[in-house]
């Protein structure tokens, strides 16, 4: 039986390479175990061969008188063998030494007294080369043969064990194997090293592989938008583009490779939202097609949520300030990494809102609206602005708000007062009331089947059916159930707003949230339950009483407390005279050396407090605002003075006898106390409208066509009416129309041209001459001592 050739080879150096340099010692700690074995049993059987021959030479006749010479021979004999020493080639003198030197016995010799080895002595004389002769050679013996156990053979004396050897390798083959790998290997080490590109190679290298991911990127894109179904496995392969390793074009790559994924997801994904099958499901047999749009929906799934967790994985090691272990992205970039998925997540917050995993998206982008970053700050809280806006049944602005509520309460109330701005875009116009539910969603009421045959016949029962089930049909045609629906999330939604704003008003009131809980509950007041009117109102007044707050803060205080008074609050027995005296103070703290932002609060503070509650103002309280709001007027600047002024004029048409102060002649006892802060006790009707002459002047024309419009009385028709435009648009949209975004006005300069030069000089001449007469025909009344000095200023500054 011809042996088989073992197809077995030694490692090559190539291989050797890539293991361990633990399993190399292995190896070799084991080669050499082999090696010292084998010489092991070469010595054994040596010896085993040289005893053998002994005693075959002992077993023959010897004559008696020549045993002991024999013997002795044989015992020399068998030294030589032992030591092996070239005896033949040694001296008469040294072999005579040797044979003294072992007759002798060694301890005689020794030094009883000392306590070392016999050999001490010799080992510390030992040279280097000594050493190295005692170390074991290697000795070149045959490798030991591998065995193949056969199947045994029995027979009558019992059983044959059967072995053969084991075919060794041809090792001229593996040898020139061997060789051939080393001198490649060689040939990869000594290779060149690439040569060095100048930076505008650099440029155009780049350029041609960053085109080339961009067409790729591209045809993934369109083969999955053209045919989804069918390419949503290419979806895969677009999202590994996300783990782009090279680091030239790694960052540009990234950032198309998220923004095209999101428009595709955005592209491809359904109007609902997919769930999971059951193992029903799964188990019953369905068509093709079915089966088909079950894997489709299954892979766009899984591609997506695989999607967002990378999003989620960029802008987490931005945030630890982490790097990868390949080291391909810098730390710097992972910042612009970080804003593109921020983005990513902003769209799709806003466009997918129906779709899986929107309300992981939440959670995610909540916390990034109180960032550090300004500019992710912005980006997050945008998109939920637009998210409020276009959430027309409030499911998703439920999920975000209550989000935000956690988010203020786990930070202890320390976030950015534009996280709770955003409560301000809800579009919630109203709820659920407990009194009035069966008032908002009355439910159509049917005929039992008793009634029905009570009270009708056969042939009406047929017909009420009939009626009956096309009333159903109508009404959901009409939907009153989503309308249900979103009554009910409407509500749960303000019930979390009014919450948080409730603790940040008993907890936090020194926040900088305040301004915008306040700015929230004036705006959502309406909808408030009476039940906190009272509790609410004395919360406002304690702040406002408290001299904490900044001036737009307590504006903000005021218009809560008369939008809550306004809705619901009619009923209730409340005079709020301490609001009205506290926004007649405090009017003068608007000036014309600032924005005037403020400005369109107070004008939404008068319509409510004064036009909207007409029948609670008295008729003082009416002409001390309308002659304060004028001085005003003169101190702001001329898109504040157009509101303030169509702001007069609502009021002049609204309470009647407001014509008194367009009169000279008092009217009544008493003179008119401009500096005292209470409107009811000083005396407006014994003034008179002397700031109308002034803004007649005004450099403004609109200006000057509201305040000549006031002077003679504000009339809807006739010469002195003012244009549609102007009358029609209430006064807050008159401010933001005519709003001047914070420029002021600068006085003249000698370089102007002839048209500005004859503007400034009108106006000097009206200050020489008008203001000085104004003045002089009210000094037997009372003017407000900045009233006096603001012209005085004027006057001045024009004389110099």
């Amino acid at each position: 039986m011809k042996p088989r050739k073992n197809t077995k080879r030694v490692p090559s150096f190539r291989k050797l390479l890539r293991t361990s340099k633990i399993k190399l010692d292995n190896k070799l700690k084991n080669k050499q175990y082999k090696q010292q074995s084998a010489a092991k049993k070469y010595r054994k059987e040596q010896k085993k061969l040289r005893q053998a021959v002994r005693d075959a030479v002992c077993k023959k006749p010897f004559p008696l008188e020549d045993y002991k010479k024999k013997h002795v021979a044989e015992k020399r004999e068998e030294e030589e063998e032992d030591e092996a020493l070239p005896l033949d080639m040694m001296d008469e003198d040294d072999l005579k030494l040797m044979e003294d030197l072992a007759r002798k016995a060694s301890f005689l010799t020794r030094d009883i007294s000392s306590n070392e080895p016999v050999h001490i002595k010799k080992r510390k004389r030992e040279s280097v080369i000594e050493k190295y002769e005692k170390i074991p050679r290697r000795v070149n013996t045959e490798p030991e043969k591998e065995l193949i156990h056969l199947l045994p053979i029995k027979d009558k004396g019992g059983i044959i064990p059967q072995t053969m050897e084991k075919p060794v390798p041809d090792v001229a083959e593996d040898e020139e194997e061997e060789d051939t790998e080393e001198m490649e290997v060689a040939e990869d080490f000594n290779e060149e090293p690439p040569p060095v590109l100048t930076p505008e190679e650099m440029a155009a290298q780049r350029k041609i592989k960053l085109q080339e991911r961009k067409m790729h990127i591209a045809a993934l894109a369109s083969a999955i938008l053209s045919d989804p179904e069918n390419n949503i496995k290419k979806l895969k392969e677009l999202r590994a583009m996300l783990m782009e390793q090279d680091p030239n074009v790694a960052v540009i790559v990234r950032k198309l490779v998220m923004v095209s994924l999101m428009e595709v997801f955005k592209d491809i994904a359904p109007s609902y939202k997919i769930r999971p099958l059951t193992e029903a499901e799964k188990a019953t047999k369905v068509k093709k097609e079915t089966q088909k749009l079950r894997e489709f929906e299954e892979g766009l799934v899984s591609q997506y949520k695989f999607y967002l967790e990378n999003l989620e994985q960029t802008i987490k090691d931005w945030k630890q300030r982490k790097l990868k272990k390949s080291n391909v992205v810098s730390l710097k970039a992972y910042k612009g990494l970080a804003e593109i998925a921020v983005k990513c997540l902003c769209e799709l917050l806003v466009a997918l809102p129906h779709f899986n995993f929107h309300n992981n998206i939440i959670v995610l982008i909540v916390p990034l609206m109180n960032d550090t970053s300004k500019k992710i700050s912005e980006l997050c809280c945008e998109a939920v602005k637009k998210l409020f806006k276009q959430d027309k049944l409030g499911f998703a602005s439920l999920g975000v708000v209550k989000v935000v509520s956690g988010l203020v309460k786990g930070r202890n109330y320390n976030v950015r007062p534009e996280v709770l701005k955003v409560f301000l875009h809800l579009r919630i116009k109203e709820v659920e009331l407990k009194k009035d539910s069966e008032d908002i969603a009355p439910k159509k009421k049917f005929m039992t089947f008793k009634e029905k045959r009570k009270h009708l016949s056969r042939m009406q029962r047929k017909w009420k059916k009939a009626e009956e089930k096309l009333e159903r049909e109508l009404l959901e045609a009409e939907a009153s159930e989503s309308k249900e629906k979103k009554l009910k999330l409407h509500t749960e939604t303000l019930n979390i707003v009014f919450l948080t704003y409730f603790r940040i008003l008993k907890r936090a009131q020194k926040s900088p949230l305040l301004p915008a809980v306040l700015e929230g509950l004036a705006k959502f007041a309406h909808l408030i339950n009476v039940e906190f009117f009272d509790d609410l109102l004395i919360v406002l007044h304690s702040l406002i009483a408290s001299d904490d707050l900044s001036y737009r803060e307590s504006l903000h205080c005021i218009l809560s407390a008369f939008q809550i008074l306004s809705g619901q609050g009619d009923v209730l027995n409340i005079d709020p005279m301490k609001f009205y005296t506290h926004l007649y103070k405090t009017l003068f703290s608007l000036h014309a050396g600032g924005t005037n932002d403020d400005i369109g609060i107070v004008l939404q503070c008068l319509d409510v407090m004064l036009a909207k509650r007409r029948k609670q103002v008295s008729q003082q309280r009416a002409l001390a605002f309308m002659k304060r709001l004028s001085t005003l007027a003169l101190h702001v600047l001329p898109h504040s003075s157009i509101g303030i002024l169509a702001t007069n004029r609502i009021l002049m048409q609204t309470f009647p006898k407001m014509d008194l102060l367009l009169d000279n002649e008092s009217q009544g006892s008493g003179v008119y106390l401009s500096e005292l802060d209470e409107p009811e006790h000083c005396n407006a009707q014994n003034t008179a409208l002397w700031e109308l002459h002034l803004l007649q002047r005004h450099y403004h024309p609109t200006v000057q066509k509201f305040a000549a419009h006031l002077a003679v009385g504000a009339p809807a028709e006739g010469s002195g009416a003012l244009s549609l435009d102007l009358s029609r648009r209430p006064a807050t949209e008159l401010f933001e129309a005519y709003n001047m975004k914070g420029m002021t006005f600068n006085p003249p300069v000698p370089s102007v041209t002839p048209r500005r030069k004859d503007t400034f000089s009108h106006v000097d001449s009206f200050l020489n001459q008008e203001l000085t007469e104004q003045l002089q025909q009210h000094t037997s009344k009372t003017v407000s001592h900045k009233t006096l000095d603001f012209a005085k200023h004027l006057k001045e500054s024009s004389l110099s």
